[in-house]
């Protein structure tokens, strides 16, 4: 049984994923809120990302890193604070994990490291210059840790178009939005954690071992295709 330890497994894409690998995995669960679901593969660490020491763990196959922000303003209205606090929670936040539980990861036979991006890194969106900044970093991180640390461990990204998460509730909040959001879409949908969730326990499985240093765009077509 694999260890997977989720930064930010309590709520949104990061508790789908751990609902849908806690069954099958050991999880350990490290965030700001406990998850509600209780389980005998899962242990629960309190701790804030940016804040304080992330905790000891003594093993582990794969490491997701899942906190996230959607910050949605015109740039005259865009601080210099909010896009260091949108680089803070994306980047700075994955590599501080990154770096704590590193040479732990590399005690495993197949470790992998899966974080998020989005799809506006790759459409240019209006009122998306901070948080689409910082998930360029990512996106950067990503490419170049895969070069670094393969052939030893791989490391990918999921870049989901508008989920169906707290996070995005605001984007989401009548049914006039959802519509014009679905709309936007050449697939005519948007996402559901438990899509990302499925695509994330993929990445992480020895089925994707031959594939690293790759940002998944699961878009709905907003990105790939003009129809």
């Amino acid at each position: 049984m694999k260890t997977v330890v989720i930064i930010g497994g309590s709520k949104g894409i990061g508790n789908a994923i751990l609902e849908t690998l806690v069954d099958s995995h050991k999880v350990i669960n490290i965030s700001r809120s406990v998850p509600e679901l209780t389980h005998s593969n899962l242990t629960h660490f309190n701790c804030d990302i940016l804040k304080d020491e992330l905790p000891e763990i003594t093993a582990m196959d794969a490491l997701v890193y899942c906190p996230g922000s959607i910050n949605l303003k015109p740039i005259a209205r865009l601080s210099l604070e909010d896009f260091r606090e949108d680089f803070e929670i994306n980047v700075i936040g994955a590599v501080k994990a990154i770096q704590k539980y590193l040479n732990i990861l590399k005690k495993s036979e197949r470790p992998s490291v899966l974080l998020f991006s989005t799809v506006a890194s790759k459409l240019g969106m209006p009122y998306h210059a901070s948080i689409a900044t910082a998930k360029s970093g990512v996106e950067g991180l990503v490419k170049s840790l895969g070069a670094e640390l393969a052939p030893t461990l791989r490391i990918n990204a999921i870049a989901p178009t508008v989920t169906d998460t707290q996070l995005a509730s605001k984007l989401l909040r009548n049914d006039k939005m959802i519509e014009n959001i679905k709309e936007r879409h050449p697939l005519k949908k948007f996402l559901n954690p438990k899509e990302v969730a499925d695509m994330a326990e993929f990445l992480l499985s020895d089925k994707a071992s031959s594939i690293s240093g790759q940002i998944f765009e699961m878009d709905c077509g907003i990105v790939t295709f003009k129809i």
